[in-house]
């Protein structure tokens, strides 16, 4: 049998199953983790959210999601620290030290994946201004989440979500925001859906790996045709148009040798069996990825 050891089950690839049933189908596969989200953690509070899956003999890969950092005004600024400063919590409560960030998108949005707000100005859709916002965000957190063992993750997202969900596109983008910051406060995800495009890409992951700040690499793959919500457009790895022996291959050349999640957003496979699922990602690790970690 393959070793599964590092291979995580991010638990969004079973969106509809219960904490409980994603960390059975995790270790019934043979896996040796499991990334979080938020709100299954507020479901049973931490504590007990840990204990399950050390109860399985798994560990906490990462906890999803902390940022949505570019708001403008004092009252969304607070709300947004306040919220990040409870995520870092939760993540040490749970016992993993990588706090995965999606950054967030312009002021301009109206809700994800949806049109600008009618009133929005030309300074909502400034993505400058957004991007230094993000960074301002980032000094407020890195001192709350260096006291708790936590280190900030940031997760570039592919350009078309841009204006809704990430105003940082690239791993170029991403490190150089974490620059400021000692390795172990701030960090990086490589996260092939979101950056197999990037024609500057092993240049940025050795770059990464040199600066120690590869705190996380997921895996799945570009499917299409696109789905009506191009978030939920992830596939099985193998199944659709990323080289995951090339982009494998470079994330271990820069000396990654952490946990390697599987996170999938795609509707047909949240409707499949969730024991199902995760030995289809076991298997599709073992044949894509391991062999070139």
């Amino acid at each position: 049998m393959s070793d599964l050891s590092r291979c995580s089950l991010n638990t969004a690839t079973v969106k509809h199953a219960t904490l409980t049933e994603a960390v059975d189908a995790a270790a019934g596969a043979g896996m040796g983790a499991v990334g979080l989200w938020r709100h299954q953690v507020a479901e049973h509070g931490a504590e007990k959210a840990a204990r399950i899956v050390s109860d399985a003999g798994l560990r906490v890969s990462s906890l999803c999601r902390g940022g949505f950092l570019t708001t403008a005004d004092d009252a969304g600024i607070a709300t947004a620290l306040d919220d990040n400063r409870r995520a870092i919590e939760e993540a040490a409560g749970v016992g993993t030290r990588e706090l995965v960030f999606v950054v967030g998108g312009l002021p301009a949005l109206s809700e994800p994946g949806q049109g600008p707000r009618p009133d929005a100005g030309p300074g909502d859709r400034d993505l400058v201004a957004a991007r230094s916002r993000v960074a301002d965000r980032l000094a407020d957190l890195a001192p709350f989440a260096s006291e708790h063992g936590v280190r900030i993750v940031l997760e570039p997202l592919h350009p078309m979500f841009a204006a809704d969900r990430a105003v940082i596109s690239t791993l170029g983008q991403a490190l150089d925001l974490a620059a400021p910051f000692a390795p172990e406060v701030v960090g990086v995800v490589v996260d092939t859906y979101h950056v197999w495009w990037d024609p500057r890409l092993r240049d940025e992951i050795a770059r990464a790996g040199r600066e120690s700040r590869i705190a996380s690499y997921q895996v799945c793959d570009w499917n299409l045709p696109l789905a009506a919500d191009p978030l939920n457009s992830r596939g099985h790895v193998g199944d659709g148009y990323v080289d995951f022996p090339t982009v494998t291959r470079w994330v271990a050349e820069a000396g990654y040798d952490g946990d390697v999640e599987t996170e999938i957003f795609n509707s047909e496979i949240w409707a499949a069996d969730p024991r199902e699922t995760a030995r289809t990602v076991g298997e599709r690790y073992a044949r894509h990825v391991l062999p070139h970690l």
